[in-house]
């Protein structure tokens, strides 16, 4: 092979190799916003079971409404209690960037969400969070957060 068709066959070869971890990359970060769809939705439907799943043992995380990080026994424990105050009714997230660096994911989001209290009132709220995940055998899930509703 002659030195333009070498040059040629290896720029065809390095393009190949990045368009396929290019596309790696967004199947990552889609992967990477399902999980956080999925925790919303678990929280949404009071699927507790399916939320503590989606937390690492090692899990803590700093919602704005708290005075402190939470572990995911105590974040759990928040979430039932959340659900008897009141239900999340509708939410709506706008994804603002997800960094996937080998099997650790940073995603950076705001949300809108109704809740309906046990006294009949929906309100509503907007809020951004920042949540960092972590691949493991059995799918993305969240390591730390933080974030909540605006003031």
């Amino acid at each position: 092979m002659n030195a333009p068709a070498k040059l040629i066959f290896a720029l065809v070869c390095t393009l190949a190799f990045n368009t396929a971890l290019a596309q790696d990359d967004r199947d990552d970060e889609a992967d990477v916003l399902l999980t956080i769809e999925r925790a919303w939705e678990a929280n949404r439907k009071g699927d507790h079971d399916d939320f503590d799943d989606m937390l690492m043992d090692e899990f803590m995380g700093w919602s704005k409404s708290s005075p402190a990080p939470r572990s995911k026994t105590s974040t759990s424990r928040w979430h039932r209690l959340n659900d008897e105050i009141g239900k999340v009714l509708r939410y709506e997230l706008y994804p603002l960037w997800i960094t996937v660096h080998g099997d650790q994911a940073v995603a950076h989001y705001l949300y809108s969400v109704a809740v309906k209290g046990k006294d009949g009132e929906i309100r509503m709220s907007n809020g951004r969070y920042s949540d960092v995940l972590v691949r493991t055998e059995d799918g993305w899930k969240f390591l730390a957060w933080h974030g909540g509703k605006d003031d």
